[in-house]
């Protein structure tokens, strides 16, 4: 795995931890490609965070800061590992924790959120995450879930809705957006 574009382009990413599904760079590519200037000086958040390979990409792209949260210590290591090789750890912080809980103590405001969850987590709770999440967005934010492609997808908040959805293998990544 590597950074695609931006500051930070071409940077190799520390070895995947083992039990981390991380979303391949062509994935990678395509949804910064449907983001386009969104990311520019955003406030980003990185749940599920894994190899932290998102939320990198996002301030390789012009992210102001991201908030990266995994549970797993491995995950928090190499996210840690390749905020280093990468020289952006100034501009972000690393929370090894439960998704709904260190929300839970956040104040923060996110322009971005990033949601990988694993495939099998168990969709009552990403739906309450998920919930917890839009709490923490501002106006006219993007929230991007993945899921695997033929997975239900109504633990979307009420009143966000696909603006996008992109397919690439066995995942499905959405771009919502609240509706007007």
């Amino acid at each position: 795995m590597r950074i695609i574009a931006g500051s930070a382009r071409g940077t190799r990413l520390t070895a995947v931890p083992a039990g981390t599904r991380p979303l391949s760079d062509r994935a990678r590519e395509g949804l910064f490609a449907s983001l386009g200037d969104r990311v520019m000086e955003a406030r980003c958040l990185d749940l599920f965070a894994g190899t932290g390979a998102v939320g990198i990409e996002a301030l390789s792209r012009g992210a102001a800061w991201c908030l990266f949260v995994d549970r797993d210590a491995s995950a928090v290591r190499a996210i840690g590992a390749n905020l280093e090789r990468t020289g952006l750890g100034r501009q972000a912080r690393v929370v090894r924790g439960d998704a709904q809980r260190t929300l839970d103590r956040e104040a923060g405001r996110f322009d971005l959120a990033f949601l990988d969850p694993p495939h099998s987590h168990p969709l009552a709770s990403l739906g309450r995450v998920l919930r917890k999440t839009v709490e923490h967005l501002e106006p006219g934010a993007v929230l991007v879930l993945t899921r695997p492609r033929r997975d239900r997808t109504d633990v979307i908040p009420v009143h966000w809705s696909a603006v996008k959805r992109l397919v690439y293998g066995d995942t499905l990544v959405l771009l919502l957006r609240e509706e007007a």
